[in-house]
């Protein structure tokens, strides 16, 4: 019986980097074929694509390999969850529609096997990024994203693109993981633990695999990474959060 529980973030497809985002794609889709006979459920947290706006009828062309294993998925009654990053944050309802799979717009808590889940990508928490809060507020605003729509979409897909390309140029290389009070989701987690009995943060965004004892000495703060070049997960077996590797050259996890 299936038991074990997956979390996996940041595939940026759209986007080359160590391979092209086609054999990156390639990649996960035989991940998620060895890990199909014991997953039990499945958490796409954010940035599964680099860039990404859905008209009512029309999509980013591609990724067809990825759908396909998702619909087989879903089709095994297999449940999938997506949660929006800053690059896809203009997911609507294509997945639930078409899929079946739900998607979040902000963190959620959940409990899992016992112990208690906080599950988002990340972008916009903690102190800090004042900057990029402002531009996800205008991306989030209806009225904005309503007006984007009316470009043809050969147009907004292109500047979808090239905010995504803009943003990781400001961002530049991941800086190292740092002091506690540098990390803005470390400051998160050990503020929201003051009112709040949480056992696992689970993020992405931050582009680097990272377990971080937080400290009350028991929760954790859980960095999933990214697949453009660490190729990292994390895994629930019943017992205890794992980040994992596949078939990459990486293996190193930040904040023990």
């Amino acid at each position: 019986m299936a038991k074990n529980i997956y979390f996996v973030s940041d595939f940026h497809l759209g986007a080359d980097a160590l391979q092209t985002s086609s054999e990156r794609e390639k990649k996960i889709v035989r991940w998620l074929d060895e890990i199909q006979n014991d997953v039990k459920e499945l958490y796409l947290v954010g940035d599964v694509f680099d860039h990404w706006y859905e008209y009512r009828k029309a999509v980013p062309k591609g990724y067809i390999r990825l759908f396909g294993k998702l619909m087989e998925m879903r089709d095994q009654q297999i449940p999938v969850y997506f949660f929006t990053g800053n690059h896809d944050m203009w997911m609507f309802r294509y997945f639930e529609e078409d899929f079946g799979i739900p998607i979040y717009r902000e963190p959620i808590i959940r409990e899992i096997g016992g112990k208690r889940f906080f599950i988002g990508h990340g972008d916009g928490l903690g102190p800090g990024d004042h900057g990029y809060k402002t531009i996800k507020k205008i991306f989030s605003n209806p009225v904005c994203q309503w007006a984007f729509g009316w470009l043809h979409p050969d147009v907004g897909l292109k500047l979808m693109r090239f905010f995504s390309l803009k943003s990781r140029q400001y961002t530049g290389e991941e800086a190292p993981f740092g002091a506690p009070e540098s990390e803005w989701l470390v400051q998160f987690a050990e503020q929201h633990i003051t009112t709040h009995e949480i056992d696992y943060y689970i993020f992405g965004h931050r582009h680097l695999p990272i377990d971080y004892t937080l400290s009350n000495g028991h929760s954790r703060y859980i960095n999933l990474g990214e697949w453009m070049y660490a190729s990292s997960y994390g895994v629930w077996d019943g017992n205890d959060v794992q980040l994992r590797f596949y078939d990459s050259p990486y293996n190193t996890v930040f904040g023990r």
